[in-house]
């Protein structure tokens, strides 16, 4: 019996020798990925997107590249990002790193001597053989490229320590409260606006996450309620990709592209406290005239504040920040501004999401007269497909020209 069974055994013992020297031996080396494109070069990101095509390499001084950042570099439809920065240094959950990976867009991290800004001008054609970039087979520099698995671990162990990011953002943030308290008291001097904030709804748009489709879901209530528009520096450009005109724009004005900006919009320059104002001379340059505002705190902060103390009833925020890590995607390390606004303003102010999921649209003209106008079509065919109902219209025409002495 067991002489019969012999060969099989054999067999299997080979399979397992096979199979363990296979193991042993190393898989072959896996070519490195390569990629080659225009380089587009910018120390802005939110600046470069704007003039990016499909198939160019961004080149970008970000660290910490965020959601925003990241999801606009994807839509953009580019091979590859080499940062002269570090993608993420590990001080809190930073997603934006892997969406960019996730999405299929290469991205390599550049340090120490290897200046991208100095090595590259833009319009360069470039190729990157793994992390080497090379220009006309020569190599110029070697970074370091950021995988999936590696960036998966380093957000999770991120994500460990995040109670080390909320003890440090909570203590600067009760270190300022102090110096921002005039967003509490009352004592901001606000100008005259020909923005009129009375007694009606305010939609403040700021170019923060999923800003476009909460802006896209509040299409009904827009229309049907007609609040004031106000888009803070690049969330202008959101209203008018939507369709919409904004009716005032605030902020430091280094974000909303010119035609925005000339649009006919009311623009109100966010200055520092001490009434410098870059983004003035912007204006300026493009022959606008604007409201210069000083005020601590955010844009996005001063839009509501002035909202308010204007007399809105509602304001509702698409795209606000709300939470520790949108916080220190935008580079703070407090909110005390933000913290005490909300205080302030909490009885008049909702985010977009929950005005889409209570507010129901009422009908509207359009939709009522063509049910109207299908609802006579239908009765004329129901008429004329019958005799006897033909001849009582008929009929009542008769007595209708009787009755009025026709």
């Amino acid at each position: 019996m067991a002489a019969r069974h012999y060969p099989e055994r054999v067999n299997a013992i080979t399979r397992r020798l096979r199979g363990r020297d296979e193991a042993a031996s190393p898989a072959p080396a896996k070519e490195p990925e390569s990629t080659a494109g225009v380089a587009r070069i910018g120390r802005r990101t939110k600046d470069l997107v704007k003039g990016l095509k499909p198939g160019e390499v961004a080149v970008i001084a970000h660290r910490n590249i965020d959601r925003i950042a990241a999801e606009d570099l994807v839509a953009s439809g580019i091979k590859a990002v080499l940062n002269d920065q570090p993608s993420s240094d590990d001080k809190y959950p930073n997603r934006g790193p892997l969406i960019l990976v996730d999405a299929g867009v290469r991205l390599i991290d550049f340090g120490g001597d290897a200046d991208l800004f100095e090595l590259l001008d833009d319009g360069d054609f470039i190729q990157l053989d793994g992390p080497i970039l090379k220009i006309d087979g020569a190599k110029i520099a070697t970074g370091v490229e950021q995988l999936k698995p590696d960036l998966d671990r380093r957000l999770a162990r991120q994500q460990d320590d995040i109670h080390l990011a909320l003890a440090a953002f909570a203590e600067n943030t009760a270190s300022h409260i102090q110096q921002e308290k005039e967003m509490l008291s009352g004592s901001i001097d606000l100008p005259y606006t020909r923005t009129d904030f009375r007694d009606r709804h305010v939609l403040i748009v700021v170019r923060g996450p999923n800003y476009k489709r909460d802006l896209r879901a509040l299409r009904a209530y827009i229309g049907d309620v007609r609040p004031v528009l106000v888009g803070v520096d690049g969330g202008a450009d959101a209203i008018r990709d939507a369709g919409y005109r904004p009716d005032m724009i605030l902020g430091d004005m280094d974000s909303a592209t010119d035609q925005t900006l000339k649009c006919g919009a009311e623009l109100v320059v966010h200055a520092y406290a001490d009434g410098k104002a870059p983004g003035k001379q912007r204006l300026l340059d493009l022959d606008l005239e604007p409201t210069i505002l000083p005020a601590v705190g955010t844009s996005q902060d001063v839009a509501m504040l002035m909202a308010y103390e204007k007399g809105a009833t509602l304001i509702v925020t698409v795209g606000a920040h709300f939470n520790l890590i949108e916080f220190l995607d935008k580079d703070r390390d407090g909110m005390s501004s933000t913290f005490l606004t909300r205080l302030r303003i909490g009885e008049v102010l909702v985010d977009a999401k929950g005005v889409s999921r209570l507010y129901t649209p009422g009908i509207t003209p359009g939709p009522l007269f063509l049910f109207l106008t299908a609802f006579l079509v239908l009765v004329v065919i129901v008429v004329l497909s019958s005799p006897a109902l033909a001849d009582l219209v008929d009929l009542i025409w008769l007595k209708l020209k009787i009755w009025l002495g026709f």
